[in-house]
């Protein structure tokens, strides 16, 4: 089972104007995974950082358990590990540390470059949450197949999602990238979302939290593939299974908020 995902660095973003996928690299417990600018052509390293001010060997992932531990092979500069959750919370990992573990779900490494910065995202979509006591002696936990944080942005976008079905289950119409903007910008954690934002949230959860197999399901159809059959299947795993339920409309804005324009949905 993997533990934790990487995406790579480069032009094809979750999300972002490109329709395809990102290169990720799965890792499981105990999988390794090297960083930096590597030697020619990257050799040396699976995650590639082209910018000359990196190390070639600057640091390594480890995947274990439900988290993962970063070493900093640098012995001059700190590297910075920000919670992308977290509105504005991150961990430092000092130069020479090595294993140093991290807790954060959603997460972007940082390392000081010429250009400025260097980063790439690290998910860890086998995080643990406490369900209910298991009684003792009752033998092994059971694992949840569907780890939701319901703290969370990628959360917020899951029910917007779902709130037409939750609202009326007859109602077979599902809300665009845009209306979920609209709908969530009114909450003060989500005041800067936009399209590719929730494109990204939508992604993670087909692919990382929910492990949706869609087969070819999202290779045509408007918005760079991202409509459609994957927002359909998403929505219907998640109502079907009870992962949103109706006491989550609680945690979506008022729908008195005031409203979006257009341009403001889809910026």
């Amino acid at each position: 089972m993997e533990t934790i995902i990487v995406q790579l660095p480069g032009p094809a973003q979750c999300g972002g104007d490109d329709p395809g996928r990102p290169d990720l690299i799965h890792l499981g417990p105990g999988d390794i995974a090297d960083f930096g600018r590597g030697t020619s052509g990257g050799a040396g390293v699976r995650i590639m950082l082209t910018d000359p001010g990196i190390s070639r060997r600057a640091g390594q992932l480890e995947a274990a358990g439900d988290y993962w531990r970063l070493s900093n092979f640098s012995r001059r500069v700190s590297y910075v590990v920000e919670n992308l959750e977290g509105a504005g919370e991150y961990l430092t990992v000092a130069p020479g540390r090595l294993g140093a573990p991290v807790p954060f779900e959603f997460s972007r490494v940082v390392l000081p470059a010429l250009s400025g910065t260097a980063a790439f995202k690290v998910f860890a979509p086998q995080h643990a949450y406490l369900g209910e006591q298991a009684a003792p002696g009752g033998g092994e936990l059971t694992v949840h197949p569907f780890a939701l944080d319901p703290t969370s942005k990628y959360f917020l976008v899951l029910v917007a999602l779902c709130e037409p079905r939750l609202r009326d289950p007859s109602d077979s119409a599902l809300p665009g990238v845009g209306q979920i903007v609209e709908r969530l910008r009114p909450l003060e954690t989500c005041r800067d979302l936009t399209r590719s934002a929730v494109n990204y949230h939508i992604d993670y959860l087909a692919f990382a939290k929910l492990r949706l197999d869609l087969g070819e399901e999202t290779a045509t159809g408007a918005d760079g593939g991202r409509t459609g059959a994957k927002r359909s299947r998403l929505a219907s795993v998640a109502l079907r299974f009870g992962l949103v339920r109706e006491e989550h409309l609680s945690l979506l804005p008022s729908r008195a908020a005031g409203r979006l324009t257009p341009q403001e949905a889809g910026a």
